[in-house]
């Protein structure tokens, strides 16, 4: 057993050069003479392979089981017409070719080329006119709703994997198995068209041979006329059945795979269980059948036999499905009782979801695509927008009803935490001043959730009287994806895990190894790689740019350990990124720090083992806010952008992250050369006047 095993595995090894050579013979037939008993062998591999062909197409549960069908039909049609044009040259040389033709044309049609012609052409008939036609037609009609059908595939692929029904892995297959559909359809559209050139072929060289064989026959064999037709007549019927048969297995195939439809059993199961599984329609069928039987002049037996037959089979399947549905109500009862006895499994509701988003039940509309809700759509794309912004992969975003939040309301969570809440009203919209107002307009008050503005919920007919005052109106959809945005945004950092980092850095690898390889894990862990990276998406520093980052921690980790001072490292060289994204109409405008508060800060600074820690005066750190505030407030500044030195950076940011959390801290490192710095205002020390 074994070494057949091996045998198998050896062969399977060079299935490739196999292939190549077969095609290789079948030009070669097409051009060298071959024996009579090579032909006979080829023939019959001809059959066999049709035969083949025809049992593996009733055996498949979906299509793409068979992918190779196409190129295989190809191949066959190719090996039929070398071994029509084998048998002619044998025909017309020697008068002969081989037993099969021979047995084909004596026993199968009696020796009588008349009726072996009227045989031939029938099979031709059928082959092209039934089976050919309507392949051809299913498979252009099916090529072309698969490939109408794709995006709206795509989008339920979307659309389950934002709700959480499947996980990325099952998502990249779906739409896998979708572009392989579409491929094959499209290619069977095709392949189709070689059936049909066959079966056109088959008349023609049949054609072709009864005539050369006449002229080869009296002209250089000196046959009688009547001799001549009896002889070749009667090779070239037997060889256009031995074509034609091969082909019709073929094409019968090929119509079976084209109309199979995914199902869990295979073409035989498929019929049986569903042509006999409905046991009404088998009873009034054998009633019908015993009616024609009892009339007068219609045969007795053939009909009465097969009432007999019908009412049987509906007997014995309703007996059978009794048995069946007693069958699995027991099962299903034993299963309920043996969940019963099991110790609760509790580990699945240990789980917590990276960022999860619940709505009240007046909110369902919204989400539901059955009823009109784009949600899904809108978080689909909200997610390629954060990748592209931040550079980073959102993790799905679970989406569940709660009937303890109020009908409108919904509540953002990320690792089951709520970060964020809100109410939405249905059927309104949302009216927000945005600056440019003229006329108010009546609506019931509210707070904008993402920005904390005030609002308007305003009905449908308010709309354009709104938007024509100057309002900006939005729908519930659209404060809903706004405000998930924001939060994402501001909690991209806490979003960003080991397994995330790791993902990123495998995209990477794909094509820049090197820079991944020298780094990880010789240099920095995956863990290290994640807290700089979090320090960067915690200040809104955009990840995305993660070849320039890597580069820049190879270049560094060796250097120090501290992840603080990485990040700082990391910011100088997104210098250029950094400007851009603050710069109004190419000028950066900033504030400054007064050089004693730059000192203080220095001075308290203290590097503990959990990060950089300062330490200052209580009185002094509150004058500190207070003068940032009242700078922020008075400079006409588009970005609360304070500019210092590198080495208080990042401890300013952490003295105010709490207290006045929208304050931006870059360094004189972070802001390139040919950029157009403009300084608005100076935070002063209590001292100055």
């Amino acid at each position: 057993m074994a070494r057949t095993m091996d045998s198998v595995r050896r062969f399977s090894q060079y299935s490739d050069l196999y292939v190549v050579l077969g095609i290789v013979l079948i030009i070669v037939m097409m051009i060298l003479p071959l024996p009579p008993f090579m032909l006979d062998l080829l023939i019959a591999t001809n059959i066999s392979l049709a035969l083949l062909v025809l049992l593996l197409t009733m055996n498949v549960k979906h299509p793409l089981e068979l992918a190779v069908f196409p190129s295989l039909l190809l191949i066959t049609t190719l090996f039929r017409l070398a071994l029509n044009i084998s048998s002619t040259r044998l025909i017309l040389l020697r008068g002969m070719a081989g037993q099969i033709i021979l047995a084909f044309g004596n026993f199968v049609v009696g020796g009588n080329y008349v009726v072996g012609f009227v045989i031939f052409l029938i099979l031709v008939v059928i082959q092209f006119v039934v089976i050919v036609k309507g392949s051809e037609r299913v498979a252009e009609v099916a090529a072309r709703f698969t490939l109408d059908a794709m995006s709206g595939k795509q989008m339920s692929i979307d659309a389950d994997l934002n709700a959480g029904l499947i996980t990325e892995k099952e998502a990249r297959e779906r739409r896998s198995t979708i572009e392989r559909e579409a491929e094959f359809h499209g290619s069977m559209d095709g392949a189709s068209k070689f059936v049909k050139g066959d079966a056109i072929a088959g008349i023609i060289i049949t054609l072709i041979n009864i005539i050369g064989g006449l002229a080869v026959g009296m002209g250089q064999r000196g046959l009688a006329f009547d001799q001549a037709v009896q002889r070749y007549t009667l090779l070239t019927v037997g060889d256009g059945l031995v074509s034609q048969i091969p082909a019709l297995l073929i094409s019968t195939a090929t119509g079976i795979i084209i109309t199979r439809a995914a199902s869990e059993g295979n073409l035989g199961q498929d019929l049986i269980k569903q042509l006999l599984s409905n046991v009404k329609v088998l009873g009034i069928a054998a009633v019908i059948l015993f009616g024609f039987a009892m009339i007068p002049g219609l045969p007795l037996f053939p009909f009465f036999v097969l009432s007999v037959l019908a009412g049987s089979v509906a007997f014995f399947t309703h007996k059978m499905q009794q048995e069946i549905s007693v069958q699995e109500q027991d099962e299903h009862e034993n299963e309920a009782m043996e969940e019963s006895q099991k110790p609760e499994n509790i580990l699945s509701l240990l789980q917590v979801d990276q960022i999860e988003l619940e709505i009240g039940y007046s909110l369902i509309p919204l989400v539901d695509t059955d009823q009109g809700g784009d949600m899904l759509d809108r978080i689909t794309m909200l997610r390629r927008q954060c990748a592209l912004e931040l550079g980073m992969v959102v993790p799905v975003i679970r989406i569940r009803d709660n009937l303890q939040l109020e009908p409108g309301a919904y509540s953002i969570k990320i690792k089951g935490v709520e970060v964020a809440a809100g109410d939405l009203m249905a059927g309104h919209y949302l009216a927000m001043d945005s600056g440019g107002v003229t006329q108010k307009v009546h609506g019931i008050p509210t707070t904008e959730p993402a920005f904390g503005l005030d609002a308007l919920w305003i009905e449908d007919g308010e709309r354009e009287a709104a938007e024509n005052a100057g309002y900006t109106v939005v729908d519930p959809p659209s404060v809903l994806a706004t405000h998930l945005t924001e939060v994402i945004r501001g909690h991209a950092h806490e979003l960003l895990g080991r397994q995330e980092v790791q993902t990123l850095l495998d995209s990477l690898k794909e094509n820049y190894a090197a820079v991944v390889d020298e780094l990880i894990p010789n240099v920095m862990s995956v863990g290290e790689v994640q807290k700089v990276l979090q320090n960067l998406l915690r200040e809104g520093v955009p990840i995305r740019n993660l070849l320039t980052i890597l580069e820049t921690l190879a270049d560094t980790a060796p250097l120090t350990k501290d992840v603080d001072l990485l990040t700082e490292y990391v910011r100088e060289a997104l210098a250029r990124q950094i400007t851009k994204m603050f710069e109004e109409n190419g000028v950066l405008a900033v504030l400054t720090l007064a050089q004693q508060w730059e000192e203080t800060v220095a001075e308290g600074i203290e590097h503990t083992e959990r990060g950089i820690v300062v330490t200052l005066d209580p009185r002094l750190l509150q004058t500190l806010f207070q003068n940032l505030a009242e700078a922020l407030d008075g400079a006409p500044i588009p970005h609360p952008i304070v500019l210092v030195s590198p080495n208080i950076r990042m401890a300013l940011k952490r003295l105010t992250e709490r207290t006045i959390p929208r304050l931006i801290v870059l360094s004189y490192n972070e802001v390139v050369s040919d950029a157009q710095v403009q300084a608005v205002g100076t935070v002063k020390w209590p001292d100055a006047s």
